[in-house]
């Protein structure tokens, strides 16, 4: 096994961990709200704003990553991807902050409306969690040089992130309006 190959499997491991890791902490955290675990906390209304920004400007990264590729800028093309996890990151710990300190934020819509929301909120949600071992795989194979696989998960990788990114600006707008 060459050096590349060792750092392919040890990585592979990482994602993997990382790929069940994150969902279940997500999950078992937004079961948490802090206020009623007695900690004097004031709720972080103000982070869902932010964090649909955050959505936004991943997905402005996302697209602007794929045309600096197109044009040959490999490293333009890296450094947007990077920022896209790191808003990714970012939009993941905001989320969690909120939602241990308030209380959850039911839709009010009705009819139509209603089931289309649950249905883009229902394919974020799934998406969401699919897609982080696709992120992760496709950054770690352009990390260790294997450009041409790296190619060919890309594109799988890229509408399933952006999907995520532009729901999650969607389903904010959407539920906004039920914010108390």
């Amino acid at each position: 096994m060459n050096n590349i190959e060792t750092k392919e499997a040890k990585y592979k491991k990482i994602i993997i961990a990382l790929s069940i890791i994150i969902p279940l902490a997500v999950a078992a955290l937004f079961g948490i709200n802090l206020k009623e675990l007695g900690f004097n906390v004031e709720p972080l209304t103000f982070l869902p704003p932010i964090y649909a920004s955050i959505n936004g400007l991943t997905a402005i990264l996302l697209i602007a990553a794929v045309i600096a590729i197109k044009k040959g800028n490999k490293k333009l093309h890296e450094q947007l991807n990077t920022l896209a996890i790191i808003c990714s990151l970012l939009f993941l710990v905001m989320y969690i902050g909120y939602h241990m300190t308030s209380d959850s934020t039911k839709f009010g819509g009705e009819g139509v409306i209603k089931y289309i929301y649950y249905f883009i909120l229902f394919t974020h949600i799934i998406l969401s969690i699919i897609v982080i071992p696709f992120v992760l795989i496709t950054y770690m194979r352009a990390k260790l040089g294997k450009f041409e696989a790296h190619k060919k998960i890309a594109k799988k990788t890229f509408p399933l992130w952006l999907y995520v990114a532009v729901t999650g600006v969607i389903v904010y707008i959407m539920i906004s309006p039920y914010y108390v």
